[in-house]
């Protein structure tokens, strides 16, 4: 095998009026190949704002938990500590109660 590719394409629609246009391509010119790629779009899930809700976090704060966790895992993709950091700080204070509890 001489080429492995993969291609992610995740949304999270944080609005009513939110949309996410999104069709992952991969072009291919190769005869020996693996690849494979997927969209995924949605809202919060309810049910986890509730259990969060139901463990006395206020539902702004249960919102950013949730909307942290979902971009956690772009951000674990910075390897440089400082600068992940620094992209931790900026990214909770741009949710809407202000990261609250996520980033220390």
């Amino acid at each position: 095998m001489k080429t492995d590719s993969s291609q992610t394409n995740k949304n999270l629609l944080l609005s009513e009026s939110a949309k996410a246009n999104t069709r992952p391509r991969l072009e291919i010119f190769a005869d020996d190949v693996k690849c494979a790629h997927g969209a995924a779009v949605g809202q919060l899930d309810e049910e986890a704002v509730f259990y969060l809700r139901s463990r006395g976090i206020p539902e702004p704060a249960a919102r950013d938990l949730l909307t942290y966790a979902f971009i956690g895992e772009m951000l674990e993709l910075i390897r440089l500590g400082p600068l992940r950091s620094h992209v931790e700080k900026l990214v909770a204070s741009r949710l809407p109660a202000g990261g609250v509890g996520v980033a220390a």
